[in-house]
């Protein structure tokens, strides 16, 4: 049993790419255009932004981690097939400091990584790569403890990530040829498959956690 606890457990996605997918096909119905909506009501924010030189940028850069943690509130409503609703978008800013915060480091993070080469840099940015999900569940977790949980769920399922990003590579040269309007269906397409990943690997973690507590038990 001591053992046991010590042992820092690799957590692996069971359900495969193409079935998350399918699962991300399924939440979308009935809500394409809800998620549509949502998605250009984000980047309509940005690009609003945008037409300020100075200010905008560094207003860009302020609100972009709780922005982000919004639209995952959102994302992860429709793929749970829950409520999910315009507002959500900006319910990032119920914690802004943390939001911000976790935003900070991950960008500081990726950035020293990326010195170094490009390839700890992409392996840095995959490793961090849940902690919006993570940190957009718990009101009281911090940032540093979301990036750490982020790490831990993402050891031995980075490859898996990546691979489902690839899957949408046709997608993409499709959303090209309409001259970008494919995109609106896209994003939330690929947007929901993400978090169709997210909870895997929660469910995985859950499951593997009962197992240990099972044996401990015993």
């Amino acid at each position: 049993p001591k053992n046991l606890m010590q042992t820092d457990m690799m957590t692996l996605s069971q359900t495969e790419n193409k079935r998350l997918m399918a699962n991300a096909r399924d939440s979308l119905k009935g809500v394409w255009e809800l998620a549509i909506g949502a998605l250009v009501v984000y980047f309509l924010v940005f690009c609003v932004l945008g037409f300020f030189p100075v200010i905008g940028t560094i207003a860009t850069y302020i609100i972009v981690g709780p922005m982000t943690v919004g639209g995952v509130r959102f994302t992860l409503a429709v793929s749970r097939k829950g409520r999910p609703e315009i507002g959500q978008l900006f319910s990032g800013f119920d914690r802004f400091g943390t939001h911000l915060v976790a935003y900070l480091l991950q960008t500081i993070f990726v950035a020293l990584w990326t010195l170094l080469l490009i390839i700890p840099g992409i392996i840095a940015a995959l490793s961090y790569s849940m902690t919006y999900f993570i940190i957009a569940e718990d009101s009281s977790i911090s940032a540093s403890e979301a990036i750490r949980k982020s790490k831990k769920r993402m050891k031995g399922n980075k490859w898996k990530l990546v691979w489902l990003g690839f899957r949408f590579t046709g997608w993409f040269l499709l959303a090209m040829l309409s001259f970008g309007i494919g995109f609106l269906w896209v994003g939330p397409y690929m947007y929901v498959s993400y978090a169709q990943f997210y909870d895997d690997l929660k469910t995985a973690e859950d499951q593997s956690c009962e197992g240990v507590a099972d044996v401990i038990t015993v």
